[in-house]
Formats: C-alpha cells, sequence, structure tokens
C-alpha cells in the first residue's frame, strides 16, 4: 500500500539535521524484510510523520506493504541504548565511555585468543534485518582477532538449499531467482508471500497471476494462508510431508513423461539415472503419506509441465521442516525437468552486489562436534554444543551484532546457558536484547536510519539493483554506526597502525583513480592490510567522501569486485566501470540497477566444469530412497500435535519491532489450531492453552481458525520480547517461538533447525 497524500518526490536530505522538515520527503528503505521497498518519510523532529513508497525506486517502484509505515516504533523505541554497558559481578549493567569499553573489549579478547587461540572466538551476525552495511566491516575485525568460525540467521534458513546450488550448477554462489511477475506458472512452496514477500511489488504480483485466466498460481502449504486463498491450486498437504509430495509431483512427471527431454538432452547430465530413482515411487502412497489427492496431484504436475514459463519459491516452510535439504533438491529438479531454467518466466542465475555466503563447497568441520559447515556457516542449532563442553578445542568469547540468538534460535534456555558458559560475551545492538543481557558489554549501535545503509539481499533477474541510502537523522547522543566501532576495536587490538594507511591516504588526495591503483597493489603485496579491507577503506578513501559518508567507502570497494565479476552486465546496465558504478550510486539515493542481463547469462554463470547441470545429488540418494518405507504421519502418543514456530502474520514484523503498541491486532500472540483439534481437547477461541514440548513448554490464548490443518498449530514470530511499560517496568508480550524447540530437532545434513515441526500437546488451562 501506499500513501497518496502527495505526489512522489526525489528529493533527499545531504546530511541529518537535527530536526528534520515537515515538508520534505527523504529517500530511504524498509528495513524489515529483505526485499529493502523504497520508501519516503517526512519527518517531524525526530519521528516519523509519514511514510509512503517510493516510486522511483528501481525494483519496488512506490509499493509498500503496512510493515513500512509502523516504523516510527522502532525508530522512536524508547528501549534504545545510549551509552557502552558493562556487567558488573553482580549481574547488573553500569554504563561506561566509549574508549573505555573500547579497550576493556580489546584487553579481554586478546587475552583469549592468547591463551586458546584466535578460533576460539566465535563471531554471530554480521548485519541484522536491513542493518547490512556495517556487518561488512566486522570481517576486519574478525581478522584482527584471529577469529574462524561464524554463522547467522540464513544458517537456520538457507544452507541446504545453497549447498543444493553448490552441487547442481558447481558453486554455493549459484543462486537461483524466480522471474514471477512474467511466469505463467507461480508456485509457492512453504511460502506466503502475501506476508513475507520474498521479491518485490509480491503482493500486486501474485493478484496479478491470481486474477489472469491463462495463468496459474499454485501454492503447497499446510495452512490455508492469505496467499492459499488466491490459488488456482492449493496442495494443503499435511505437516512435515513435503518430501512425498514433490516426490509424487516428480514421478508424476516422469511416468507421463512430461519433462523436457531436449532441455535435458542440451543442458543436464544423469537424467535416465534420476528417471529411475522416480521409477521407484510409489505415487499412491506418497499421495495418502501427504494428504493430497493423487488426481490433484497429477493435475498439479501437468499444469506445470504445460507451462510456457514456471518460477518456484520455496521458504522455511519447507526448509526448517522434516527433510529440509532434500526438499530443496527436490523443489529445484521440477523447474530443471521441465526446462524452466535460463529463460524469461522461469529460474535463472542471478548477480549480487556483495556475496551471502561463502565460496567454497568444503570446509573443515566445527572444532568440537565435527558438524558440517556449509556456506561458511556453522549451524546455529550446534552452536552451544560447541561451547557446553570441556573440550579444549570449544569456543570460549562471542562477538554478537545486530542479531539476537537467545531469542530467535532454537532452544532460548540452553542458549541462555551457553552464553552464560563463555569467557567474554559482547554484543553491538540498538536495544539490551534478550542475548544482550547475557554480554560482559553492550556497545550501542546507531539505528538504521542514523547512519549510512544499504540493500544486502540483492536477487533479482534479469535488472539487479542496489540502494545505498543516507541517514535521515543524526547518530542518537552516545551511540555509533558499527563501521566505527570496528575501526575503534580493530586499532585497540594493534592490528593496524598510521604508518600502514599513510601511502593509501596520500593516493586517496590525490584522486580516485590513483587511489585505486595503490589500494589495488597494497591488496595485492601487503597479505595483513587485505585482511582489513573494509576498515583500511573506511580510513583512507573514506576520509575524502562527502557528506560524512565515509562507511560508503566499503561500498566503493565491491563496486570494484561486481564490475570486475560481471563486467557485461554492469555495462550493460550503463555503468562503464566500478568508479561510474559507484559514482551512480552515490548519486541515485533511491537505488540504481547495477547489473543488467540477457537470458543467457545464466548459462555463462554456471560453475560446472562443462556448464551443464548435475541432476543427482549423491549425498542425498539415500534419503530419498528411504520415504519409501518412512511413514511421518503416525501421531505421536505423548506429543500429538505438530507446532509450527514463527508463522509470518499481519500483526507481526519481526524483533526489530521492541515495541508493542502498534500491534493493535492479536496482541498476545495466539496460537492457532483447527476447529475440531480445539474441540478435542476443549478449547474455545480466546481460552488460554499450556503447550508442551519436549523443551520446555508456556501460555498462550488460542486463536480457532479452519485455515489450520488437522494436528497442526502455529505460533508467531515477533512476540515473547518485553519493553518498558510507563512506569518503567519491564513487560513481556507473547510468547518468545523458541523457548519450545530444540537444538536436536534439526536436519541431518545441514543441520537448520526443524522450527515448523515441533512435536507438541495441548492442555486448556482452568
Amino acid at each position: 500500500m501506499t500513501d497518496l497524500a502527495s505526489p512522489p518526490s526525489s528529493s533527499s536530505p545531504s546530511s541529518p539535521s537535527s530536526s528534520g522538515s515537515g515538508d520534505e520527503w527523504h529517500q530511504t528503505a524498509c528495513i524489515l524484510c529483505s526485499i529493502n521497498c523504497g520508501i519516503e518519510v517526512k519527518l517531524d523532529g525526530r519521528r516519523f510523520a509519514r511514510i509512503r513508497g517510493d516510486k522511483t525506486h528501481p525494483t519496488s517502484e512506490g509499493y509498500t506493504c503496512e510493515k513500512a509505515l509502523r516504523l516510527d516504533h522502532y525508530q522512536s523505541s524508547t528501549d534504545r541504548l545510549t551509552s557502552p554497558m558493562r556487567r558488573r559481578d553482580d549481574g547488573t549493567f553500569e554504563a561506561i565511555d566509549w574508549d573505555t569499553a573500547i579497550a576493556e573489549i580489546a584487553e579481554r579478547f586478546r587475552a583469549v585468543a592468547d591463551a586458546h587461540g584466535g578460533e576460539s572466538i566465535f563471531y554471530y551476525g554480521g548485519g541484522g534485518q536491513g542493518n547490512h552495511l556495517g556487518g561488512g566491516y566486522s570481517s576486519a575485525t574478525r581478522a584482527a582477532l584471529g577469529s574462524r568460525y561464524a554463522s547467522n540467521a540464513l544458517a537456520q534458513e538457507k544452507t541446504g538449499e545453497f549447498w543444493v546450488d553448490g552441487q547442481l550448477f558447481g558453486k554455493p554462489q549459484c543462486h537461483t531467482t524466480g522471474d514471477y511477475e512474467h511466469a505463467e506458472v507461480a508456485v509457492f512452496l512453504g511460502k506466503n508471500p502475501w506476508q513475507s514477500h520474498g521479491f518485490p511489488r509480491a503482493r500486486p504480483i501474485i493478484k496479478a497471476i491470481a486474477n489472469d485466466p491463462d495463468r496459474c498460481l499454485i501454492v503447497i502449504d499446510p495452512r490455508r494462508t492469505e496467499s492459499a486463498d488466491l490459488a488456482d491450486i492449493h496442495l494443503q498437504v499435511k505437516p512435515g510431508t513435503d518430501a512425498w509430495c514433490l516426490t509424487a509431483l516428480l514421478a508424476i512427471l516422469v511416468e507421463e513423461d512430461l519433462v523436457d527431454h531436449a532441455f535435458l538432452d542440451d543442458h543436464a547430465n544423469r537424467f535416465e539415472e534420476l528417471a529411475g530413482l522416480l521409477g521407484g515411487v510409489d505415487i499412491a502412497r506418497s499421495a495418502d503419506i501427504c494428504g493430497v489427492d493423487e488426481d490433484l496431484l497429477r493435475t498439479t504436475a501437468r499444469r506445470m509441465a504445460a507451462a510456457r514459463s514456471m518460477s518456484i519459491f520455496e521458504d522455511l516452510g519447507i526448509q526448517q521442516a522434516p527433510h529440509s535439504t532434500l526438499n530443496s533438491w527436490l523443489e529445484k529438479l521440477i523447474w530443471l525437468v521441465t526446462g524452466n531454467f535460463g529463460k524469461a518466466g522461469a529460474m535463472n542465475l542471478h548477480t549480487a552486489f556483495a556475496q551471502l555466503f561463502g565460496r567454497s563447497t568444503a570446509t573443515p568441520p566445527t572444532p568440537v562436534g565435527g558438524h558440517r559447515i556449509l556456506a561458511g556457516l556453522v549451524p546455529s542449532a550446534v552452536i552451544p554444543d560447541e561451547i557446553l563442553t570441556d573440550h579444549p578445542d570449544r569456543f570460549r568469547a562471542m562477538l554478537i551484532e545486530s542479531s539476537n540468538p537467545a531469542h530467535s534460535l532454537p532452544d532460548s534456555k540452553r542458549w541462555r546457558e551457553a552464553l552464560r558458559a563463555l569467557e567474554l560475551v559482547v554484543v553491538i545492538d540498538v536495544a539490551m536484547t534478550e542475548t544482550a543481557r547475557e554480554a560482559d558489554y553492550v556497545l550501542p549501535a546507531s539505528t538504521q536510519f542514523e547512519k549510512w545503509e544499504c540493500t544486502f539481499f540483492t536477487l533479482e533477474f534479469p535488472a539487479n539493483a542496489f540502494q545505498l541510502r543516507r541517514p535521515l537523522l543524526p547518530a542518537t547522543p552516545g551511540t555509533l554506526p558499527e563501521p566505527e566501532i570496528h575501526t575503534r576495536l580493530v586499532r585497540a587490538l594493534g592490528a593496524l597502525s598510521d604508518d600502514d594507511l599513510a601511502p593509501l591516504r596520500e593516493a586517496a588526495a590525490a584522486g580516485r583513480a590513483e587511489f585505486a591503483d595503490a589500494f589495488l597493489n597494497a591488496m595485492l603485496t601487503q597479505p595483513h592490510l587485505s585482511k582489513l579491507a573494509p576498515v583500511v577503506l573506511y580510513e583512507t578513501l573514506g576520509q575524502t567522501l562527502p557528506e560524512g559518508a565515509a562507511a560508503a567507502a566499503a561500498v566503493w570497494g565491491l563496486c570494484q569486485i561486481v564490475a570486475m565479476t560481471y563486467p557485461a552486465s554492469v555495462q550493460q546496465a550503463g555503468h562503464a566501470d566500478g568508479n561510474a558504478l559507484f559514482d551512480a550510486v552515490m548519486a541515485n539515493p533511491q537505488g540504481v540497477v547495477f547489473t543488467l542481463d540477457d537470458f543467457g547469462a545464466t548459462w555463462d554463470r554456471m560453475e560446472t566444469p562443462d556448464k551443464r547441470i548435475n541432476l543427482v545429488v549423491d549425498d542425498l540418494v539415500a534419503e530419498l530412497q528411504g520415504l519409501a518405507t518412512e511413514d511421518p504421519t503416525a501421531r505421536h502418543a505423548e506429543f500429538p500435535f505438530v507446532l509450527s514456530a514463527g508463522e509470518r502474520r499481519s500483526s507481526t514484523a519481526n524483533t526489530a519491532y521492541r515495541d508493542p503498541s502498534w500491534r493493535k491486532k492479536d496482541p498476545s500472540g495466539a496460537l492457532r489450531i483447527h476447529p475440531d483439534d480445539a474441540a478435542g481437547i476443549g478449547a474455545t477461541d480466546g481460552c488460554v492453552v499450556r503447550i508442551t514440548t519436549e523443551a520446555g513448554s508456556a501460555e498462550v490464548p488460542v486463536e480457532v481458525t479452519d485455515t489450520m490443518h488437522l494436528g497442526h498449530v502455529s505460533l508467531p514470530n515477533g512476540f515473547g520480547l518485553d519493553y518498558p511499560d510507563a512506569d518503567g517496568t519491564r513487560v513481556r508480550h507473547g510468547v518468545a517461538p523458541n523457548e519450545p524447540t530444540s537444538v536436536d530437532n534439526r536436519d541431518w545434513f545441514a543441520g537448520t533447525p526443524l522450527h515448523k515441526n515441533v512435536r507438541a500437546r495441548l492442555e486448556v488451562v482452568a
């Protein structure tokens, strides 16, 4: 939705003022999902008086959902930190000055590294939602510490999918994206784009598909979501049975010879072997297990095969459910065997302004448990096991940035225990989060609207866009942007000196071209500087940038990498080289298209030696074959319900919103349950039930709704946070969805936690 009260404006502040004008629209972006829709804001002092979509933004084009309209509840939160905090011996916190905080943190980190090695210092985070530019500077701090192991939110969602991409297309960075706007058939698998978006202008696009008789919208989800209500076909699978639904669809495609043989002959390897595996699938049994009529599955497969183009979006509903990594392989096989790759309306390999994850397909395992590391990220569910042990190589300290793992990762109680067992915990965040309360030091960051910021999830094709956002407001007194925090830490750790920087500062003063030559030479000849590249750029080129934009120096470095990685795509978008791209980024606060592709570019980006798709993923074949004898449908005697923890609803956004006053609907975060299940336990709408899992229990009000599948209940995300009331007393609102989840309930291969499939029982609270 957009605010249409005034015409759009491309104006933007040259620098933030202490009190904003009420007449000027300022360009920025929403921070509440990965899309970062462009918005415009009118300020009333430091408050966001009005918010609307920015029609000049290259991808969102004026669209925004209701979440963005509530951003003042984040920016104007009374829960902000305004001073570094140090834990006292009695567990309380005291405010200290920045110089003291940086010096003490550096000294204590050095002590841990000297005693146990820098690899014992674990890093978690790297940029929270919409808070990405500062995260890029963390690599310098990690290098200064010798820190080797890291993780972030992607490790409880996407690493299995990234790994599958690497097996099929050659490298994990061969990440695919759908062209939903032009797809004849759009499939959303464990995905509700009406609420969680996932691609630009999601709501208008899925409505357009639903309203076009020549197109088809397919939703695969146990719950009848808002997206499912619009769908032409809703495969309402039983919770946790997606793998059987997907194998049935694939087996039908093979059995009825609905595959694109010409495409497979030209572009894929090992199809006959794959067909043999799928030929052994009992379609009728698979349909019975997933709870979808076989005729409907056959109708769906035939519609997929008949389409001129098809795009599929897989998301947390299958990535945090049983057979998580296998699901990602099966989902991709559907659009591959039907030839929906490398063309308009289908799936393609996109560019990236900054890589989401590590490039290596093989990384040594974790030091204690020997857990598999995918895309350079330690599985989030195993981190406590790498701490709560007497193993000599256990993690001893953590640096946590713009993340709240004690709330967002499985088994919050065990996470709190693990954090308390560490020798040092340092948190960088805007508020005293659940994780920050377990820290030894908390460093207060400026918000996303008080510093230079940028888009990070650049996932579009054929036109991919990036937005560098200017601050709307001065930093809240006592806070610092993350680039400055990391620069001070690197300096305090003794990793960088003025003597190191003098030649580069001289080159930066001479001009951008001179600096480019000097910087490249320094990166090639001085390895210790190359590891500190973001901070080196901040301290040299950054000091020559206008409008206090030193933090944007790292973006200059990314522009050079992008231009070298995708030269034809960058030039086709109108940028002669990396410097020209950087100039365009700086000059267009609404965002800029940085690469523009022809559809043939997808094949150029393949990383397999023969530029062909590897259809068979050997590590997952046994799991696929095991579906023939596995039966997930029997109800557990002690825990008969399946809980999905963290459902997206219209009344929830994410935990960046700690202020609950914006939530007009469902203020307590009700547990959703099917009417027949509610009747079975004697529950009525609004009553309170106790939900118990193997990890714990909680009490929560009930919402009885026929949108739920029998045996399936859900808790929303964004709850279980406390916030000060009018008297300053901290009051918790709703149930934290990860209090009842477990670190042991995870995918066998990728380690992704199965938040969407937690065994539970319910009882009415008198």
